[in-house]
């Protein structure tokens, strides 16, 4: 398992931030390892809505992950589970009022399911780098 977790301030009101953020289509403009989005059930952000995330993977190998939004709550709390044979991602973006603007806190656990467990032991490494590029696109755009 591997735990990503980063907080980036924007100067953006929490329900500005809230409907970029829950709209899970925007989320290939600030994370570079996100190929393409493909909405698959619903229009934009929205309870029960799928989307398949392509992403770049190891050796040039893309894979595709199967998003559903599993709670979506204006204007704080966005919570989406991906999965495909290989991965489970479980990813919770929370917004909180600041006096400037709001806080985004993004939080994401990435298990590698069955046969790949071992993989596990691994994995923080690879998605704490994933993740550092992640911030930097995050702070762009909603500074």
């Amino acid at each position: 398992m591997a735990h990503f977790v980063t907080t980036v301030p924007s100067s953006k009101s929490p329900e500005e931030t809230f409907a970029y953020m829950s709209d899970i289509r925007n989320f290939a403009q600030w994370d570079k390892g996100i190929i393409k989005i493909d909405q698959i059930v619903g229009d934009g952000a929205g309870l029960g809505n799928v989307f398949d995330i392509t992403v770049k993977g190891v050796g040039g190998q893309n894979s595709v992950l199967r998003y559903t939004t599993l709670e979506c709550d204006s204007p704080t709390n966005v919570l989406v589970k991906g999965r495909n044979w290989m991965f489970t991602s479980v990813d919770r973006v929370t917004i909180t009022p600041t006096a400037t603007g709001c806080d985004v806190t993004y939080d994401a656990v990435l298990t590698a399911n069955l046969i790949v467990w071992p993989m596990n032991i691994v994995l923080g490494k690879v998605f704490d780098k994933v993740g550092a590029v992640a911030t930097r696109g995050l702070k762009k755009v909603l500074a």
